[in-house]
């Protein structure tokens, strides 16, 4: 593997549309209320992104780190493993990542808010979300090898993923936001879920206590599947209290594609998931901006 070819793999961009999804998710909602701001869409956008990106290196550093990835792993074969990158280049990647996520979510504060409280909250939720970011895997007892990764994800790109952009667009919050919010925290940790079937054994022998590994694979699966569902019994709750048209139910076109993955995930094997991941990152995306379709030609207000 190339320099450059295992930098572009510590970036995992096939993750990205996962963070796309959950900031287009509130933002599409503040559509929906007509309380929309391209500059906070776009801002949220690329805060997001950097999150994800410093997420992905943190993991790539962790994981080398303790073990996780070695040769018998699963999957791509990541930065460190593959010797390409230092820990020392890595370790760089990682602060600069960080300040200019601190910088971009800061400007996307100052941007959308006026309130010195309301600006204070935000701000440490932005580090908060930086440290989850980075605690993932590195540090001293890293919460993703006890198990609190879907927690984390289920929070971050659901609940704060969700409202969070659609309060910077509104600055006021509508409880049944939670709803959308909680189906993308949902997916979102579905999207884990099929990572750590692929590295089942691998985070096993490592001591990385995934909730997959703790309930062994085939209960793993189960719990994918009432996360997907769980998914869209959340969206379609939400389309009931706000539908005033047959427009608000596009995002119903997305169901096979979810339908086909749940299948497909629970016919294969641990060493068969790795395509999966992608798959449903980028179904998620679309199912967002379905539902986002269907808020342009039909807005709640």
């Amino acid at each position: 593997m190339s320099k450059a070819r295992a930098w572009v793999v510590s970036l995992r961009l096939r993750t990205l549309p996962l963070a796309l999804a959950c900031t287009g998710m509130g933002s599409f909602l503040a559509a929906g209320f007509r309380v929309f701001s391209l500059q906070t869409c776009l801002l949220t956008a690329l805060t997001a992104i950097l999150l994800q990106i410093l997420s992905n290196l943190a993991n790539d550093f962790g994981d080398y780190k303790t073990g996780a990835d070695n040769e018998e792993r699963v999957g791509p074969q990541r930065a460190l493993q593959s010797g390409e990158i230092s820990i020392g280049a890595m370790r760089n990647a990682i602060i600069i990542t960080a300040i200019l996520t601190l910088i971009s979510g800061s400007f996307l504060l100052y941007q959308s808010i006026n309130g010195t409280d309301i600006f204070i909250f935000f701000f440490i939720m932005g580090i908060a979300s930086i440290a989850a970011a980075i605690k993932y895997t590195m540090g001293k007892n890293p919460y993703g090898y006890s198990g609190l990764g879907d927690v984390a994800v289920f929070i971050f790109f659901g609940i704060i993923g969700v409202g969070g952009p659609f309060y910077l667009h509104a600055h006021h919050f509508y409880p049944a936001i939670l709803l959308p919010a909680a189906a993308l925290g949902l997916l979102s940790t579905g999207v884990l879920n099929v990572n750590n079937m692929r590295d089942i054994y691998t985070d096993k022998a490592s001591g990385k206590n995934t909730i997959v590994v703790r309930m062994g694979l085939a209960k793993a699966k189960t719990y994918h599947l009432l996360l997907i569902s769980f998914a869209f019994v959340c969206l379609i709750g939400f389309s009931l209290l706000y539908s005033t048209s047959i427009w608000q139910w596009v995002f119903l076109l997305t169901l096979p594609l979810f339908i086909k993955h749940l299948s497909s995930v629970m016919k294969s094997d641990s060493a068969g998931m790795d395509k999966y991941l992608k798959q449903l990152a980028i179904s998620t995306l679309l199912l967002v901006l379905c539902f986002g379709i269907s808020i342009i030609f039909k807005p709640y207000v």
